[in-house]
This record gives structure tokens, C-alpha cells and sequence, in this order.
């Protein structure tokens, strides 16, 4: 079976697990599945992100590749008075991040099965924020990194995780080609990973 996170429809039977975390102070409890990113656990990617990002109270926030929901969810919470849109390609995914929202009582934030940017097309926001699908391949992450860009108030910034050994430094230099050196800084580096913050250009 060729099954992976990134499938839009994945074929895994069924097995949801819940299990509570503490992210950034706040108490949240998910629930996951198979076939779906970090079935078992948030991954430490992604807590290594949501460590660093910088969410303003009224932000206007996309979560790409949202998963069960740990980075959105997260965002709403330090967003009260903003709106965090939840993206991604697995509709099991997806389902499951509208489910954890519920279950967490965390209102302020809308979903949408979407591969990349397609179902988010006309919209700005002021943060992005992404744990990329390695796996899914260079081409696709760097497709990311670039169009990210476009959906971008001025002024806004993309957040991004990337480990070392799965391409954080061509990674980087993409972000430097699309925003700028001086635009591009890494504001977070734990057991690997790299947390990159780029900011587009007003």
C-alpha cells in the first residue's frame, strides 16, 4: 500500500489514539490516527516551532499542512482576538484538526482539505506557518517556500521548520532567494532543526 501522510485520501485502516499536551502553557488534548503525520505524538519539529513562533493577538494566520492540528491550534490560542485558517492535503487530517478544535473549545479558526495553496487562492495573511513534508520531496517543499510568498501581506512572515539532515540549509538559501538575505534569520535551533523566519518586504 502506498500510503503516506501526505495522501489526500489515505487507505490506513482507522486506529485513533488521544493523548493530552502542554504547548506554549496551554493545556490541549488531541486526537490522532493513522495515516496521518506523528500519529503518536507532536513531533519535535513541530514543538520546536510552535516554541519560537511569534503569533501578534490579532493575526491573521495560515497553518499549511496543518496535520491533527498541534501548530494551528496552538496559534489560535495565542490569537485570541486574530483567525487561524488550517490547511492540508489528507482529508483524515483535516478532520481530525476541525475535531481537536472542537474538543479544545477553540472557535476562532476555519479548515480546508487543499493541496498547497489552492483552496487559501485571493488571500493574504499575516503569518505562515509550516513543518514541511519532507517526504514528499525537495520540489514540493521548495514549491512551498516560493509560493508562500505571494500569500503574504506586506510586512508578513513565513515560519518554517526544516532539520538539518532533510535540506534546512537549501532551504534557507530558497527562502534568501525569494525574500532577500537580510529578510531571512534563523531564530531557533534544537537537536537538528532550524526554525526560519522570513519577512516579506512592505
Amino acid at each position: 500500500m502506498n500510503d503516506h501522510y501526505y495522501s489526500n485520501k489515505p487507505q490506513s485502516e482507522s486506529r485513533r489514539r488521544t493523548f493530552e499536551a502542554t504547548l506554549r502553557g496551554f493545556a490541549l488534548r488531541f486526537t490522532s490516527d493513522a495515516g496521518v503525520f506523528s500519529r503518536d505524538g507532536v513531533d519535535y519539529g513541530s514543538r520546536v516551532l510552535i516554541k519560537e513562533m511569534e503569533i501578534p493577538s490579532d493575526a491573521r494566520v495560515l497553518d499549511i499542512g496543518c496535520g491533527y492540528g498541534p501548530i494551528g491550534l496552538t496559534a489560535a490560542r495565542l490569537a485570541p482576538q486574530g483567525h487561524v485558517t488550517m490547511i492540508d492535503i489528507n482529508e483524515r487530517a483535516v478532520e481530525l484538526a476541525a475535531h481537536n478544535a472542537s474538543s479544545n473549545g477553540i472557535r476562532n479558526v476555519s479548515f480546508a482539505v487543499s493541496d498547497l495553496f489552492t483552496a487559501v487562492e485571493g488571500q493574504r495573511f499575516d503569518v505562515i506557518l509550516a513543518n514541511p513534508p519532507i517526504r514528499a520531496g525537495k520540489a514540493v517543499v521548495h514549491r512551498l517556500l516560493s509560493e508562500a510568498y505571494e500569500f503574504l501581506r506586506p510586512g508578513g512572515s513565513l515560519w518554517v521548520v526544516i532539520q538539518n539532515k532533510q535540506g534546512a540549509p537549501s532551504a534557507r538559501a530558497k527562502l534568501e532567494e525569494i525574500y532577500g538575505d537580510e529578510q531571512v534569520r534563523e531564530l531557533g535551533k534544537d537537536k537538528g532543526y532550524r526554525v526560519y523566519r522570513s519577512i516579506k518586504n512592505i
